[in-house]
């Protein structure tokens, strides 16, 4: 997905997020929406922000990019729109830099937008219970997705780490997983005795009559022997969800957000919480830290004479 072919006579600064863009297809690998997405981003910059008074990269300063800001903040474009443009050209002219193209990053100095903190959507410990239970255990489908659930919750993991999760992994003498994140990262998480005897439960019991006569490496299969998939798992959340009587709109990730959340307000190490969540940035942790602010708020408002 390149714009043009060079040799159409494109200018310097439309050969130059060519470039860009090819680099963010080969080398990073990024969806052709996310694509389309930045060469919007850059063509705004360019033709809206320099009004023609810029001949190529070079001659971008960081007073455009201000300006440029700026101007979308009076069209009253949103705050997360106006981040992803900061963040597009803020790649793009690290991207020069690398090619030797500029000596100065315009860019460097540019804070991106505050984005409002979004509190994530959790589960009240007797509501995780509740989930928890509602998996009728006398059926192999059923011992499998408790102990889907049960892990889960145990380990914080998500949808995708828990169905692609093969049998080598999981570690039930020492009550550990062996989880491969985002970006290829493995990580250690122990999972508790609840977890670890529903897991036994089901690849003693279940787990061989879903196979049949067939194999897979993965710990959790379906009836017809292959993996269980993301879609599958939602729908069985999802399904289990309204037999437990939860109102909330769930998701297989608010038992991530509520491993985490009751982690934190129990005054559980961050630290040690990040590396369980598998979290690159301490700061993607630290959003639960206001969820448990926020449980503190409404106890006090509930229970205080003058809350």
């Amino acid at each position: 997905m390149t714009l043009r072919n060079p040799d159409q006579g494109l200018s310097e600064m439309e050969l130059a997020m060519a470039a860009y863009l090819d680099h963010l297809i080969v080398d990073r690998g990024l969806a052709p929406l996310t694509v389309q997405s930045y060469a919007s981003d850059l063509r705004d910059f360019f033709t809206i922000a320099c009004e023609g008074r810029i001949k190529g990269v070079r001659d971008v300063r960081r007073d455009h990019i201000r300006m440029f800001l700026a101007m979308l903040d009076q069209r009253g474009l949103g705050t997360r729109s106006r981040a992803r443009k900061t963040s597009c050209l803020r790649g793009f002219f690290r991207f020069m830099i690398e090619r030797g193209e500029i000596s100065e990053d315009p860019a460097e100095l540019i804070e991106s937008p505050r984005l409002p903190r979004k509190i994530p959507a959790y589960l009240e410990s007797a509501e995780v219970e509740a989930l928890l239970a509602a998996p009728d255990k006398s059926v192999p489908e059923g011992k499998r997705d408790a102990a889907m659930f049960e892990l889960a919750y145990a380990a914080g993991l998500r949808a995708s780490e828990l169905v692609t999760l093969e049998s080598s992994q999981v570690d039930l003498e020492m009550g550990c997983v062996t989880v491969t994140g985002k970006g290829s990262k493995e990580r250690v998480v122990p999972i508790g005795i609840p977890a670890s005897k529903a897991i036994m439960d089901y690849m003693n019991t279940a787990r061989p009559v879903l196979l049949g006569a067939g194999r897979s490496p993965a710990l959790f299969v379906t009836r017809r022997g292959g993996p269980m998939t993301r879609q599958g798992f939602w729908k069985i959340v999802k399904k289990y969800a309204r037999h437990a009587l939860i109102t909330k709109n769930i998701s297989p990730h608010t038992l991530r957000h509520s491993f985490a959340t009751h982690l934190v307000q129990n005054s559980a190490d961050l630290r040690s919480v990040q590396l369980m969540l598998g979290h690159a940035d301490i700061s993607t942790t630290e959003i639960y830290t206001h969820v448990a602010r926020q449980r503190l708020k409404q106890i006090h408002a509930l229970y205080h004479p003058r809350g």
